[in-house]
């Protein structure tokens, strides 16, 4: 029989809850009292009980004016016009496809709000249409923006860029959206030899550095050539370097996946996701962005 490690229960020292200039706590458990004052309005998240606000989900106190709601740690992605999302084809529907993008419900990418391939600019018509499925098909991935938000929450996308479209070799990570650190841009070119898109909805997908933009391809070409091991390489330790980073809770973001590459060089690619391994590669990461914060 394999060995089985136990512990022994601790009495842990009760934290002291943090209070804002009118006395709530930021960080909430679900039924913890957020406020007694009737005042307030109930916002998402929170639910009232003789007269007071409770919290129904784990997360942070956010106040806008009088309405208080919980944005909860760990969720679904929530769509925000302008994110940058990197999302799977799951169906082809009349004049639309389905996308799963890690939200509640399916995103919508319209065949109006996509680039004809060349980037051509015209009217959709009823050949393009019957040729959905030469464009997009069922398990395709996409690079996509968020063009507006529904009211039940569905996000509709666009690629009206050339720098969004069809994405070919790669590999795909599925992290927590919490981690992903909104910035100016998504799209990084690592100078480790490989690329990520770091989707807003925890979709990261990383890829072979091209050679050429392929700009007059509209974003539907995909390029097949088999990919050389030494890519292979940089992908695979990327790839364990964000899953290193997402086990220990620090943003993802381009100087932070770098750092984190250049620390686990010493290091061989399985290694990488050994606890030990894991957490001094980690905190090596932490240090030097602190000293780059400092």
């Amino acid at each position: 029989m394999a060995a089985v490690s136990m512990r022994l229960p601790v009495a842990r020292k009760p934290a002291r809850p943090s209070a804002s200039r009118s006395g709530e706590k930021h960080l909430v458990a679900p039924g913890d009292t957020i406020t007694t004052d009737t005042g307030y309005m109930r916002g998402h998240g929170t639910y009232v009980e003789e007269e007071k606000l409770i919290a129904s989900v784990a997360g942070a106190v956010e106040r806008v004016n009088k309405l208080v709601c919980v944005k909860a740690l760990k969720t679904r992605y929530n769509g925000e016009v302008g994110d940058i999302v990197v999302g799977r084809i799951t169906e082809v529907q009349q004049k639309r496809w389905k996308v799963e993008t890690n939200s509640r419900l399916d995103s919508v990418l319209l065949l109006s709000s996509m680039n004809l391939p060349g980037g051509e600019l015209r009217r959709r018509s009823a050949e393009d249409e019957l040729a959905m499925r030469d464009y997009l098909q069922e398990g395709d991935l996409i690079s996509a923006e968020v063009q507006s938000v529904f009211s039940d929450g569905a996000v509709s996308l666009h690629t009206r860029s050339l720098k969004y479209g069809k994405l070919g070799q790669g590999v795909l990570v599925q992290v927590s959206p919490s981690l992903v650190k909104r910035q100016k841009t998504h799209f990084h070119d690592l100078p480790c030899g490989a690329s990520v898109i770091l989707g807003n909805n925890g979709f990261i997908w990383i890829y072979p550095t091209p050679e050429q933009r392929e700009e007059e391809a509209g974003g539907f070409t995909t390029n097949l050539e088999p990919v050389p091991l030494s890519d292979r390489e940089v992908i695979s330790r990327l790839r364990n370097c964000i899953v290193a980073l997402v086990t220990e809770k620090l943003m993802l973001f381009d100087t932070s996946i770098l750092y984190c590459y250049e620390a686990s060089l010493p290091h061989q690619i399985k290694d990488i996701l050994k606890p030990e391994v894991m957490e001094e590669i980690v905190l090596e990461t932490r240090q030097r962005l602190l000293d780059l914060e400092g």
